[in-house]
This record gives C-alpha cells, sequence and structure tokens, in this order.
C-alpha cells in the first residue's frame, strides 16, 4: 500500500507539471533587450506591408527586382489588380494574412500569391501550406466562375517575403519533403514549390543595385543608423514624385515612421509630414551626435571642419560632384553660416539658392 500511495502521489506531480509547462508555454514574454538589427527587431509594424503591398507600384517592384525568371519581362503591368484573398477552408477557418494579385501573362491572368511570413521561426512545412493556399485560391476563382472560357487553371506563382530571425532553411518544394519511394510512385505526388524572398540574406550593395521600391523597404529594415535611414527617404522621394503616387507616398512615410519609432526611439518624430521631412531630420540629427560623441572634437574650428564635411557628402549626394567654388565657400564659412546652411539643405532646388 505504502508504494501504490507513492507511485499515485508522483503521478499526481507529474500531471500538475505538464500542465504548469502548458500554461507557461502560453505566456508571451517581453525580450529584456530590444536590439536594433533585424535579426532581433520584434515585428510590429508587419501589418503596414499588407498596406504597402496592396499598391500595384510595391507589387511590380518586387516582381521586376527580386524574381529572377524570363516571363516576368513578358507581363502587362498595367493589368495588375488586387483580387479578394480570403478563403473558407472547410472547417470554417479563413485565411486573411495574404496578399492575391493577377497580371496578364500573354493576354491571360497569371495570380500572384503573396504571403508575408514574419514570424521568428522558420516554418518547415511551409511548401505545404502554400499547396493548401493555392489549392484555396483555385477554389474559390472555380465557385466564382472566374476561369477562362475553356476551363483551364490560370498559373500561381507563390512568393514568401520573410523577414524572420534565422536564415529561411525550409524546403521550397514539397517533392523535398516527401519520403523515398518507388519512381513509379512519385508521379502521383503534389510538387508545390514557392519563391522566397528572405530579407535579411541581401548585402547593402545588392539592394543598392535594385534600385526600385521593394529594395528601399529592405534596405530601411536593415539600416543601422540615420545616415542610411536617409539615404533610402531620399531614393523614395525620387522615386514617388508624381502626384498619382500620393497615397503610396503616405503609406510608406507612415511605415518608415513607424520603423524609426522602434529602431531610434530617441528621435521625434511625430511632427513630420513626409517624406522629405523625415530625411531632412534624420541628416541633421546623425550631425548633431556625430559632433557631440567627439568625432569631431569641441573647438569651434573642428565644429566647422566637421559641418562643411558632413555638408559637403550631403550636397554630392543631392547635386553631384560640387564646382570649386562652392568647395571654397564650405571651407572658408563660419560653424554659424554652416548650421544655417544646414536647416535648408532639402529645400533648395540648385547649389544656388542653397547658398543664399
Amino acid at each position: 500500500m505504502f508504494f501504490k500511495a507513492i507511485i499515485f502521489i508522483c503521478c499526481l506531480y507529474e500531471q500538475f507539471f505538464i500542465d504548469y509547462l502548458k500554461h507557461v508555454s502560453t505566456i508571451k514574454c517581453k525580450p529584456l533587450i530590444q536590439s536594433f538589427t533585424l535579426k532581433n527587431m520584434p515585428h510590429y509594424h508587419d501589418h503596414g506591408y499588407k498596406l504597402l503591398y496592396s499598391f500595384p507600384e510595391m507589387v511590380k517592384s518586387l516582381l521586376t527586382g527580386f524574381v529572377n525568371q524570363d516571363w516576368i519581362k513578358q507581363l502587362d503591368f498595367s493589368t495588375l489588380e488586387k483580387v479578394n484573398s480570403s478563403y473558407i477552408t472547410d472547417d470554417i477557418r479563413s485565411r486573411s494574412d495574404d496578399i492575391v494579385w493577377r497580371v496578364k501573362l500573354q493576354g491571360q491572368w497569371l495570380y500572384v500569391y503573396l504571403l508575408l511570413e514574419f514570424q521568428s521561426t522558420v516554418n518547415k512545412y511551409m511548401a505545404v501550406r502554400m499547396q493548401t493556399y493555392v489549392g484555396l485560391l483555385y477554389q474559390d476563382l472555380i465557385k466564382s466562375e472566374q476561369l477562362p472560357e475553356n476551363g483551364k487553371l490560370p498559373p500561381v506563382m507563390p512568393i514568401v517575403l520573410y523577414n524572420g530571425n534565422r536564415p529561411w532553411n525550409a524546403a521550397q518544394s514539397i517533392t523535398e519533403l516527401l519520403q523515398p519511394m518507388p519512381a513509379s510512385l512519385q508521379a502521383f505526388q503534389p510538387q508545390q514549390q514557392y519563391w522566397l524572398i528572405d530579407e535579411g540574406r541581401y548585402s547593402a550593395a545588392e539592394l543598392e543595385k535594385v534600385e526600385n521600391l521593394t529594395a528601399a523597404i529592405i534596405r530601411a529594415e536593415l539600416a543601422d543608423d540615420q545616415v542610411q535611414f536617409a539615404k533610402v527617404a531620399a531614393n523614395l522621394n525620387i522615386w514617388l514624385a508624381r502626384p498619382a503616387q500620393d497615397n503610396l507616398r503616405v503609406a510608406i512615410k507612415e511605415w518608415l515612421l513607424s520603423l524609426i519609432r522602434h529602431r531610434m526611439p530617441d528621435i521625434k518624430v511625430d511632427e513630420l509630414r513626409n517624406l522629405t521631412e523625415i530625411e531632412a531630420m534624420l541628416a541633421r540629427d546623425w550631425s548633431r551626435k556625430w559632433i557631440a560623441q567627439g568625432e569631431v572634437k569641441g573647438k569651434a574650428e573642428g565644429k566647422a571642419e566637421g559641418e562643411a564635411t558632413l555638408l559637403t557628402k550631403l550636397l554630392t549626394k543631392r547635386f553631384g560632384k560640387l564646382p570649386v567654388w562652392a568647395n571654397e565657400k564650405l571651407n572658408n564659412a563660419t560653424i554659424e553660416q554652416l548650421e544655417n546652411w544646414g536647416e535648408k539643405i532639402f529645400d533648395a532646388d540648385t547649389l544656388e539658392l542653397f547658398f543664399e
């Protein structure tokens, strides 16, 4: 009886411990340290990606800049249109985290299934999930009678956009997940694949070669300081200059502000109204920190030299190689003149207006 009692008590403790672990596993703990790198950054702004990729310009930049396929050149991007991406499965659950577009390829519709994957861990069975989602898309097209007259199913390009903690190492095809089998049986197995865009695996040099909106967004994600953020804002200012892009400009501005608030909480951004002001603020803030941190020492001559060097870099970035007279003005200016000029670095349209 004594040993039976001991066994009974141990079983009770074992069940209690299991229940406790289940409870603990459901608690979301806050990180002790907030890192400013993409790898450890909380993905507070993921919903902003959905908004950004509700614009055709963003989808075009994703396809042309990051999907290296010959048929991309044959797409008629003027036909891009967003598709309802909420599908009801047999168990009455819905998918609403995906973005679906369609575009004409040689006169026929091609569907682009964009899945945003911003979890902290890699999903080993993403290929299986993608097969399910593509199947749901086909079911929806069949039910809503959106197939061409011949009843054929349209091609689908599945894309996973990932910016999680670890490098993506999951299989990109279902065939990689299947057990070994006789060759004659392989023909009856699914072969779903997806195209992966793993943001953290791109280098700064690679991204700078891709001069488009998606590359700029990824560069902002990977930026280490205000200078890199300012460069991204400058590029976006140029690429989004047309009035027809006003709504996208606002969406990107809000996304960048959200990113800056969490990456650099000491910078005040609430009153910034557009990308130009973001760019100017970041450049000025960097200038002040650069001097304050002692890279240029506390003497007035050193401060002036540092301000002149900074303005030379910014002006060269904006107007190209500076003429001799502009360099002379910068090198001979007082610290007060340099600071006054710095306030209008992004307002003046020409060098002459800048120095007035």
